[in-house]
């Protein structure tokens, strides 16, 4: 997949197998998948959802998410969804639900050649660990901007400094 690197892209977040590819008005670039948005969408079996939405959107980057919260459980699992098709970006928490770093787990799957979106980034901190291991890879970075909002943090400058740390490294 040959991207601009100076676009940022839209992504649809969990949307039902009848969403997908539906004209919404804007350009949608992926969509991108976790967990609890399968089990909101009413998905029993995760492979199998997972297989359905990839059929709808075979163009398309598709993240979807490991559920496991343990490195070999994550590599795993990682190894699995990367299988399903071309097209998925694994994603990967930035940290276990411990708060500590999955860097070994993101830097595992590089070293597989599997597609990362790195996922639930809050702090620059979290992004000058990582660079230095995606740089060269076609990884995703997700930043949630709205739950640095939720914090009482201007995420507007906070993302900017993110952006220009990634431009500058």
């Amino acid at each position: 997949m040959k991207t601009d690197k100076n676009k940022i892209k839209l992504y649809a977040d969990g949307p039902n197998i009848d969403e997908i590819n539906k004209d919404f008005g804007i350009q949608i670039d992926g969509y991108t998948f976790n967990p609890s948005l399968f089990k909101k969408n009413g998905a029993s079996d995760y492979i199998g959802y997972s297989k359905e939405i990839l059929e709808k959107c075979s163009d398309k980057p598709v993240s979807l998410e490991v559920f496991a919260d343990d490195e070999n459980g994550m590599i795993k699992q990682g190894k699995l969804l990367d299988k399903l098709s071309n097209n998925v970006f694994v994603k990967i928490p930035i940290t276990y639900t411990n708060g500590d770093s999955t860097l070994k787990v993101i830097k595992s799957l590089l070293d597989e050649n599997i597609k990362l979106n790195i996922t639930a980034i809050f702090i620059m901190e979290q992004i000058k660990e990582l660079i230095k291991t995606v740089k060269d890879s076609e990884s995703i970075l997700s930043v949630f901007a709205g739950r640095i909002y939720d914090c009482g943090i201007d995420a507007k400058i906070e993302m900017m400094d993110i952006n220009k740390f990634i431009k500058d490294n």
